[in-house]
């Protein structure tokens, strides 16, 4: 009969597991009751959520808030906008930043520690946003869609995490396919991205919550509205539900905002933008978890 060996518990491990699970489970609620109220609140009546007193369900439930939002004919067009940043954007900063760290982290290129130098400086000094507005029109950027991606493609912070990774690969593999007649390029391709996936997966997490957050570029670069994404129309939906609910003396204006209130609008908008970064943030979970403890253990 197989016989099965159980560890003995202390008080003091018991203890332990108590406390632990109880801060976790506060750590959890504290997380989560934000997402839950402002869920709620959105759900919400406008006129009867300024009351307060609204915790995990809505009092008077309605989604007047979300027809309100989802009214507006630039919506789709905003989320494509947005989409398209997303994927562009993942996609040109995950190989711009893999390549450059590759690059960084060559041991037969001599100006390596003078790449690596010149971008760690910019992480501590920038140009400032005058000379950088004032580049974007030079370089023919404004209401263009290149805005958006050409100048986040290399980042140093970006450039380190995969420098670091590609470090900790044997050197061994990098020289076998130096004799065999690969070039650096093929290197690239071949060797290095397969296995800085981890990692790529890890920057590419990061990068397209940059992209689908932005809105602050979309309000300077693109002034005739042609490449407005999701947030920045919703964020101009908040102003203009803003705006009409201070001209309630008017009885159009009183009429479309009887059941709403700028407070229910505000949670229906960080609704809309939040579900998709939570939707695809458990795909991702287990690489941006594995590329970001990189460099914490080395065997």
């Amino acid at each position: 009969m197989r016989r099965f060996s159980y560890i003995k518990r202390t008080p003091g491990g018991v203890v332990f597991d108590v406390f632990n699970g109880i801060c976790m489970t506060v750590l959890t609620v504290i997380m989560i009751y934000p997402f839950i109220n402002i869920l709620a609140i959105s759900l919400n009546e406008g006129t009867d959520a300024v009351r307060g007193g609204i915790y995990i369900w809505p009092r008077k439930f309605t989604l007047a808030n979300y027809e309100y939002v989802f009214s507006n004919t630039s919506m789709l067009r905003g989320a494509g906008v947005s989409v398209l940043r997303v994927v562009v954007g993942i996609t040109t900063g995950v190989f711009a930043n893999a390549l450059l760290g590759y690059i960084v982290s060559c041991r037969t290129f001599y100006g390596r520690k003078f790449m690596r130098i010149l971008f760690l400086i910019t992480m501590y000094f920038s140009g400032g946003l005058i000379p950088t507005y004032l580049l974007m029109i030079r370089l023919g950027f404004m209401n263009s869609f290149h805005v958006y991606w050409v100048p986040s493609m290399f980042s140093a912070f970006y450039m380190l995490l995969t420098a670091s990774y590609i470090q900790n690969l044997p050197e061994s593999l990098f020289e076998a396919a130096r004799i065999d007649g690969c070039s650096e390029l093929r290197i690239l391709f071949n060797i290095v991205l397969p296995l800085c996936f981890p990692m790529l997966a890890c920057i590419a997490v990061y990068i397209g919550v940059d992209q689908w957050n932005a809105w602050f570029d979309v309000s300077l670069y693109s002034k005739d509205g042609k490449w407005d994404n999701l947030q920045i129309i919703l964020y101009r939906l908040l102003n203009q539900a803003t705006a009409l609910q201070k001209m309630m003396e008017k009885q159009r204006a009183a009429v479309a905002m009887k059941t709403l209130q700028p407070l229910t609008v505000r949670a229906a908008t960080t609704i809309v933008v939040t579900l998709p970064i939570i939707f695809i943030y458990p795909f991702f979970q287990k690489y941006f978890v594995s590329g970001i403890t990189i460099g914490s253990v080395k065997g």
